[in-house]
């Protein structure tokens, strides 16, 4: 009997001590499992990273069209000035870079020509005085029944002709800014003004004192700079994206560190053939006043505008494929921790999270969630990567 009990109790010994071993396994097996997504710090730790924690922020982001361009002034904003008649230039009046208003004098041109068309408008306005006169007075007569009516059908062709030929010459002295009325009360002068037709900024200066100005010559160009804007090139692929109304920030290549807005207003309909690019207008929200025609820019273009859950790009880090947030986990008890270190009560426990990245918009990146989180959810913003390396680290440690 004695052996018999004794033989049970080695068995019952034996069958306690492997149920006990798997339990001890399983229960390693599952803390394993639990913590090898969690990397701990202690409070030093923390303090040397500067390690932050906050929540998801929704954020405006864009999509970004980069770009580069040069500032234009429109066509309405911008004069090339020519002699209506050719002279030969007398004084110039402006320099490469003055400020001149609507209407200012340039330079003055001399010429016998001018004195001729001068002398045919007075010529012509006495004739016309004339004419008028014998055409009411035949008129009168035709009406009266007295006069021929062939007399009147050539008074009236005569007074037609000339009027016609004295509103003409008028015409060319007002273009050529000449007074009819001085021409008429016996003024006759050899010069002409070149004026301005714009206010603005002198450009270039193309003529010589004494040198002969032909009508079809650029004498003057001047550019109102008040109505400058951005003229960028955008490639094919980017088309789609653009609308008027959006945002452009850019900078001007001698002045990077200041960024000015700007406001699309223009897109163009044709390809620039070598490039497979279009021109887009923008107008500048706030002109600072001393950019040039000319000047070289460079911006982003924002499109596609939305409210999204983003973090800082400090707060994700990327293994392989997959992206990761580190979220800060109060589940994982002291008593589960592992090693003595993090017996301490300063130590926190961080999880890994994989995430999918979005749109990326200054400093911030867009977070899509694979498993829900609550709102309140503590989450590192900045030191990803080093997370990640500590517990790359302790994974090896462990391995080994």
């Amino acid at each position: 009997m004695n052996k018999k009990i004794f033989f049970l109790a080695m068995i019952v010994a034996a069958t306690l001590a492997s149920c006990t071993g798997n339990k001890k396994d399983k229960k390693e097996h599952e803390h394993h499992e639990e913590t090898e997504d969690v990397v701990f710090l202690t409070q030093q730790q923390r303090q040397s990273l500067d390690l932050k924690l906050g929540n998801f922020q929704f954020r405006n982001l864009s999509t970004i069209i980069k770009t580069n361009g040069q500032l234009e002034v429109p066509p309405a904003a911008s004069a090339e000035i020519t002699a209506v008649i050719g002279g030969n230039v007398k004084e110039i009046k402006v320099f490469q870079g003055d400020k001149v208003s609507k209407g200012q004098v340039l330079a003055i041109l001399e010429h016998p020509n001018y004195i001729t068309l001068q002398e045919d408008f007075a010529e012509t306005a006495n004739k016309l005085d004339f004419i008028e006169k014998e055409y009411k007075r035949q008129k009168e007569l035709f009406e009266n029944n007295v006069g021929s009516g062939k007399d009147y059908q050539q008074i009236i062709s005569e007074y037609r002709t000339i009027k016609s030929k004295y509103e003409g010459l008028k015409s060319r002295l007002k273009i050529l800014n000449i007074s009819p009325e001085k021409v008429l009360k016996g003024t006759i002068s050899g010069t002409i003004p070149v004026v301005s037709p714009i206010s603005g900024y002198v450009n270039d200066v193309n003529i010589k004192l004494g040198s002969f100005a032909d009508a079809k010559n650029k004498l003057f160009t001047v550019a109102d700079n008040r109505e400058i804007h951005a003229d960028f090139m955008i490639y094919e692929n980017d088309i789609r994206l653009l609308e008027s109304g959006q945002k452009v920030y850019f900078t001007v290549a001698n002045q990077p560190d200041r960024e000015l807005e700007a406001t699309i207003f223009a897109i163009g309909k044709k390809f620039e053939p070598d490039t497979r690019s279009i021109h887009v207008h923008a107008k500048l929200d706030n002109n600072p006043g001393d950019l040039i025609p000319g000047m070289y820019v460079s911006g982003n273009i924002r499109t596609n505008d939305e409210n999204v859950r983003t973090l800082p790009n400090d707060a994700i880090v990327t293994e392989g494929n997959k992206s990761y947030i580190f979220i800060l986990d109060k589940s994982v008890k002291e008593e589960e921790q592992e090693g003595e270190e993090h017996h301490d009560e300063n130590v926190m426990a961080f999880r890994r999270f994989e995430i999918v990245k979005g749109k990326q918009d200054g400093g911030f990146t867009e977070v899509k969630l694979l498993k829900s989180l609550s709102e309140d959810t503590q989450i590192v913003t900045n030191s990803a990567y080093y997370l990640l390396s500590d517990m790359s680290k302790e994974e090896t440690e462990h391995e080994h």
